[in-house]
């Protein structure tokens, strides 16, 4: 019976027995390869198509919404106005509706809109909204005037309001008047209020303020009345100069019995009073002044 045990040809190793050749190992079988490629990465592959899908969903919603948006079935048809107004007129609301609203419900730009009702005289802010299907919500705060105020240099009107800021507006209204530097016209304001308090027990009302560039202030009264303030002195604050006036006064002009068209309260302890020249003597004092 012939012998079925594996044999190998390789040669024995020396001095070992015969018959105890070095068995052939089995061969095995080869593991494959793992590659580091993108096509060999299932999860990061499954993100990329996640990540592409939403991208291109995102898109497809922009276009849509960008390609309903230019329709002609969302027309602007209204501008409602929210607010009451006392100057803004009708026709230039519609003035501005007509020239600032361009596109339809979506692509109507608000702020545009916004800055051409605030471009108008009178108005302060403007608010606006979108107002559904169809139409702009609108919201205006107007200009409250409490003065007038003269430019400097070229004499031009202009108003302030009730926070001290200077606008571009047409009035013919009773107001004051201020004048001063730029950017003064708040502290006028503030100053005019404090002013009219203490003037109170002369009754009378305090038509005009004024600052020069050296804060030197000036005042006038409904008759006509000029008064000299000056500056703010340490030793004489011009509210102890303007209470010793408003005491003093009366009784000084009774007494000199004279029509008073300036009073000089510069003067740290009292204060001067300037007569009213009659025009016929204020012209020959003109014409002798030529001379």
């Amino acid at each position: 019976m012939a012998d079925e045990r594996n044999t190998s040809n390789v040669p024995p190793e020396p001095g070992a027995k015969p018959g105890q050749g070095r068995r052939a190992r089995a061969a095995r079988p080869a593991r494959a390869v793992e590659g580091n490629g993108l096509w060999d990465r299932p999860q990061l592959l499954n993100l990329i198509s996640d990540v592409l899908m939403v991208v291109g969903a995102a898109g497809l919603g922009y276009a849509a919404v960008a390609a309903l948006s230019r329709l002609p079935a969302f027309p602007l048809r209204e501008v409602v106005v929210m607010t009451p107004l006392a100057q803004v007129t009708n026709a230039q609301l519609e003035y501005v509706a007509r020239s600032s609203l361009r596109g339809n419900f979506f692509t109507v730009d608000l702020d545009d809109v916004r800055a051409s009702f605030e471009k108008l005289p009178w108005v302060r802010r403007a608010d606006v909204r979108r107002r559904w299907p169809g139409g702009v919500e609108v919201r205006l705060e107007e200009h409250v005037a409490s003065a007038y105020w003269r430019v400097g240099e070229t004499g031009d009107m202009r108003l302030v309001n009730r926070y001290g800021e200077v606008f571009s507006a047409a009035s013919n209204a009773k107001m004051p008047v201020f004048s001063g530097p730029e950017g003064s016209s708040s502290v006028l304001l503030a100053k005019f209020d404090e002013f009219t308090g203490k003037l109170g027990p002369l009754g009378k009302q305090l038509v005009g303020v004024s600052l020069s560039a050296r804060e030197a202030w000036q005042l006038k009264l409904d008759d006509g009345l000029t008064i000299e303030l000056g500056h703010d002195q340490v030793k004489a604050p011009i509210d102890e100069r303007l209470a010793r006036f408003v005491r003093h006064y009366p009784k000084a002009r009774t007494e000199l019995n004279m029509n008073v068209a300036v009073v000089d309260l510069r003067y740290p302890s009292g204060f001067a009073l300037r007569p009213i020249v009659p025009e016929g003597l204020a012209g020959k004092q003109e014409k002798k002044g030529k001379r």
